[in-house]
């Protein structure tokens, strides 16, 4: 998904600190962003913030719906670039057609990913499908590590099988958990997950103490660790813990992704739909997009012209730096 504020922000991303001990349980509340279009969706944002910029490389978390595509016209996203991360799709309900510049079309279905990897640059087009009546899901996105950020594009996808647990259920997308592994391949160790809590349930699951993990609420009221995460807030759990209890406290069923992964190492810089180092890396992805360059390659079959880049900030923004845990 592109991001597409008229106005993106320049943000420096700052490295989290590994070792650290568990702490208390962080909430991140989500801000609005609308979609464009005089009959825009609205994404609910949660990454990045000023109060967390990371969790492990997930650089970007954007919930939707459930959206009623006859009021919202659903999402239609024209061709776009990325450079530096990987996109990953995960949909609750509805339908959208991915189409991207190595020739990748496919959809994007409830409980089956869609992995992009921008790398040196790639471009793709999202639309909902003409019988998608709810569209329903997440869009995050994963900074890629130095050593791989200039790799070349490429696109995956997996349907994970559910895992049954004593009280829900967990759909595994990226990384290990509940004694289930994702095949995606991935460049620095992350955990992407659904799980689905029963009325009244307690989930404990075993969790990669080097990672910093994130439980981002769907749906029901949810509890982590003794903690409420209300829906659409994103719970932030600091490296050191060895296990998630997750409770639902509601009377009907509870929905969340679970996110982790290892405290990223670097400091990045995000804009618009870009993930570099430096400020002129930025400006000359930028540019490419706009020479129409063949780094981002072309997107055969979209009705319709590619989205133009903003215009750059006067300036460079101060680095931020995700706070101690």
């Amino acid at each position: 998904m592109s991001n597409t504020e008229t106005h993106p922000a320049e943000v420096r991303c700052g490295a989290g600190e590994e070792g650290a001990p568990a702490a208390g349980v962080e909430i991140l509340t989500a801000r609005d962003v609308p979609l464009g279009g005089p009959r825009a969706m609205t994404v609910r944002r949660t990454l990045p913030q000023r109060a967390r910029t990371l969790i492990g490389a997930w650089c970007f978390a954007d919930h939707y719906g459930p959206d009623e595509v006859s009021r919202s016209g659903g999402m239609d996203v024209a061709p776009h670039p990325h450079i530096g991360l990987q996109t990953v799709s995960w949909l609750f309900s509805g339908e959208i057609e991915h189409r991207d510049s190595v020739g990748s079309h496919a959809l994007v279905r409830p409980g089956e990913v869609n992995l992009m990897t921008g790398g040196h640059g790639i471009s793709h087009s999202e639309v909902s499908t003409p019988d998608t009546t709810v569209l329903h899901g997440v869009q995050l996105w994963v900074a890629l590590p130095s050593e791989h950020r200039d790799t070349a594009p490429a696109f995956q996808h997996h349907v994970p099988a559910p895992v049954a647990l004593d009280g829900g259920e967990a759909r595994v997308f990226l990384g290990s958990l509940a004694g289930d592994t994702s095949p995606v391949g991935t460049f620095t160790p992350l955990l992407g997950a659904e799980v689905t809590l029963a009325p009244g349930a307690t989930v404990t699951l075993d969790v990669d103490p080097g990672f910093e993990h994130g439980v981002l609420v769907d749906s029901g009221d949810v509890r982590l660790d003794g903690t409420v995460v209300r829906p659409a807030e994103l719970a932030y759990a600091a490296p050191g813990r060895r296990t998630l209890a997750l409770t639902n406290a509601a009377s009907g069923a509870a929905r969340l992704v679970v996110l982790g992964g290892p405290p990223f190492p670097e400091e990045i810089v995000m804009w618009w739909n870009f993930v570099g180092r430096t400020h002129d890396e930025i400006a000359a992805a930028r540019a490419d997009w706009e020479n129409e360059a063949e780094r981002f390659g072309r997107v055969e079959g979209y009705p319709g012209d590619r989205l133009p880049a903003p215009a750059l900030p006067n300036a460079t923004l101060s680095p931020r730096r995700n706070p101690r845990p």
